[in-house]
């Protein structure tokens, strides 16, 4: 999870605004994540679930502080309870840090938590060269 820190100075700082330390940085983000547990903060990674992996995965993108996080499909492997801790993380780093957040989701039961949203939908159609044509219209801009 520190990694990254280690390549770049600006990083670094970001991840250090809110812990004295990269690795007590790195433990308060997965403990909001339900990750801070002994065992898993040393399992190798092809050891994690799906579930795990993912929330590993947005505790290290969030650590860095960055200006823009697309995040696509970041709760499709987490239970009910776990996506609305991560959302409610997710919303704290994003506003604390000043970014900007892309999420990307199938999942519609997920749209009453943001401000606005955007459905994409795609249309298939056959053009005069009997070639399919695919259409994507952004409808509802809210």
């Amino acid at each position: 999870m520190l990694l990254s820190c280690h390549f770049s100075t600006l990083r670094k700082q970001r991840a250090l605004k809110n812990s004295a330390t990269l690795e007590a940085e790195a433990i308060r983000l997965l403990a909001h994540l339900d990750m801070s547990d002994e065992r898993l903060l040393h399992k190798p990674v092809n050891e994690l679930s799906i579930g795990q992996q993912q929330r590993v995965a947005a505790a290290r993108a969030l650590m860095r502080a960055p200006e823009i996080i697309v995040a696509d499909e970041p709760t499709s492997s987490l239970d009910a309870d776990r996506c609305h801790s991560f959302l409610e993380l997710l919303f704290k780093e994003c506003e604390d840090a000043g970014s900007t957040l892309i999420f990307v989701s199938h999942d519609m039961r997920l749209k009453a938590e943001f401000e606005r949203s955007v459905l994409l939908s795609r249309q298939t159609n056959e053009n005069s060269n009997g070639k399919d044509m695919v259409s994507i219209f952004a409808e509802g801009v809210e």
